[in-house]
């Protein structure tokens, strides 16, 4: 059962490898578009004015806030683990070396989500301190 144990803990790296790839492949795509959108209205004649480039880029929004995605993305990540963990404990069939990878997992992706999660509250309180800096600049 050691080999099914190996491939069980292939399988769901390569899951991730791919979810990251296609991640990645996305996003420049996107890029690629948004670029070519703006090369064929300089092409064009058209004037450009920094605003609609910087909706075109995608520049960072002033009201987004990194502290509460990097929240959401702990707390949903933190949710998975307990998932994985059961996932493990149905596909095992009462093997304990495939029940001890999928906690191995789970625990890996809790404490990734709970990185996360930490990220995010020690992001609000340097927003804040930031915040208060530029406040007493003023």
């Amino acid at each position: 059962m050691g080999t099914m144990t190996g491939l069980a803990a292939l399988g769901f790296w390569m899951f991730i490898a791919a979810i990251v790839v296609a991640g990645i492949w996305s996003d420049i795509r996107k890029r690629e578009s948004q670029q070519e959108t703006l090369r064929r209205v300089v092409e064009s004649g058209q004037q450009i004015d920094a605003a609609l480039i910087d909706k075109m880029v995608g520049s960072v929004k002033e009201d987004s806030h990194a502290d509460r995605d990097l929240k959401v993305a702990g707390t949903i990540t933190m949710s998975v683990g307990p998932g994985l963990y059961l996932l493990g404990y149905f596909l095992s069939g009462g093997d304990a070396d495939v029940q001890r990878v999928f906690i191995g997992i789970a625990l890996l992706v809790g404490v990734i989500g709970l990185g996360l999660y930490t990220a995010g509250i020690m992001s609000a309180r340097w927003r804040k301190q930031d915040e208060n800096q530029d406040q007493h600049r003023v």
